[in-house]
């Protein structure tokens, strides 16, 4: 097992919980084809949240669960910068967790 894991695994929770204070978790899922998007971030079909409530956060779930590689690298914090220039005053909690997530996928094993 990476040793990042455990603190991916908790930065995972902390990024969930803020999308929930922040009132941008969605208790229906988007629909099937929405979820489909093969465009980075989905940002066709879905709002930057929903990208990271229905595809990111369950599918670094399934990495973590099933021990597999972690990814080499990772520009979420980028796009969340871009997604919340059009926004301003939002999402500066948010985008201080997905910078500290990118810094964890950096770091060497």
């Amino acid at each position: 097992m990476d040793a990042r894991f455990p603190l991916i695994a908790e930065q995972l929770l902390l990024i969930e919980r803020e999308l929930r204070v922040q009132g941008s978790w969605d208790e229906v899922s988007p629909s099937a084809e929405a979820l489909a998007s093969v465009e980075p971030f989905s940002v066709d079909t879905l709002e930057f949240e929903q990208w990271l409530q229905w595809i990111f956060l369950p599918r670094m779930k399934v990495i973590l669960e099933r021990d597999l590689p972690l990814p080499n690298a990772s520009g979420i914090l980028a796009m969340a910068e871009m997604v919340y220039a059009q926004r301003p005053g939002q999402g500066r909690g948010l985008q201080r967790l997905l910078a500290q997530f990118d810094r964890l996928i950096a770091e060497t094993r």
